[in-house]
């Protein structure tokens, strides 16, 4: 499955690289051959835990090319877990 295959790849870059990957909302395949993948992850965990604050969760957009591989990743927002997201 090609779908599952990105979005594996885009979880192993973001628990490698970026930060603890929480949940993948999107995967839109773009009309020039890659992907638009929308992953939330959760930001400064340990930092959040240590002053018993609630986890910040960052909403990413990344795109992958047609090889599997993430090209870029850029953070749209940035939010507490408990507060209830609005999508546009």
């Amino acid at each position: 499955m090609k779908i599952k295959e990105i979005m594996n790849n885009v979880t192993d870059f973001f628990q490698e690289h970026v930060a603890p990957p929480h949940k993948i909302t999107s995967v839109e395949k773009l009309e020039e051959g890659g992907w638009r993948v929308t992953i939330e992850a959760v930001e400064e965990k340990e930092y959040m835990k240590k002053y018993a604050k609630d986890e910040m969760l960052g909403t990413y957009e990344v795109l992958v090319d047609k090889d599997k591989e993430i090209t870029s990743f850029k953070r749209l927002d940035i939010r507490y877990r408990s507060a209830i997201g609005v999508e546009s």
